[in-house]
């Protein structure tokens, strides 16, 4: 199967993963074969990571506190960046680090029951790990769009009709 009709499988799939390989093939007017040859394919080689749900844990109820925090770190010959930002991943309260440009080096999102419980980790955790020299967190408020999708809830438009 060419790049393209790969390409298209991963984009249904990271639209909808509950989208079948039936599906796809009619969508893109192949052989329902071919696209689970592919699917297995990618998955085997590490392009398809994992199959993910998007949950709105606010409207199940369940609350939970999610922060960026920004930190600053000495690099390491040999490893830069790297042996800091595999020992942060670690923790189960990590949801991702990134290697950023900016002011700070590693940018960490982490996730808790509540602000406190994840200034905790910080102050805790994450601050006194060897080459850390600062770290900088943000709280999220709000959130309106995460993996695309959208959590801001839209009020109906209640204004009259004017007709001329």
């Amino acid at each position: 199967m060419n790049s393209e009709k790969q390409k298209a499988i991963l984009e249904i799939l990271e639209q909808d993963a509950r989208t079948t390989p039936e599906q796809i093939a009619a969508m893109l007017g192949v052989d329902s074969e071919q696209v689970k040859q592919a699917i297995q394919q990618m998955e085997s080689s590490g392009v398809i990571r994992r199959y993910k749900t998007v949950i709105d844990w606010d409207r199940f109820g369940e609350e939970r506190v999610f922060a960026f925090i920004d930190v600053k770190v000495s690099p390491a010959r040999e490893v830069g960046f790297d042996d800091v930002a595999e020992r942060i991943y670690r923790f189960p309260q990590v949801h991702a680090v990134y290697l950023v440009s900016g002011d700070h080096d590693l940018r960490v999102i982490v996730s808790g029951r509540t602000m406190k419980e994840v200034a905790a980790f910080v102050a805790e955790r994450l601050a006194p790990l060897d080459r850390v020299q600062a770290t900088y967190t943000q709280f999220v408020l709000k959130r309106y769009k995460e993996d695309g999708e959208v959590y801001a809830e839209t009020e109906p438009d209640r204004r009259l009709v004017m007709a001329p």
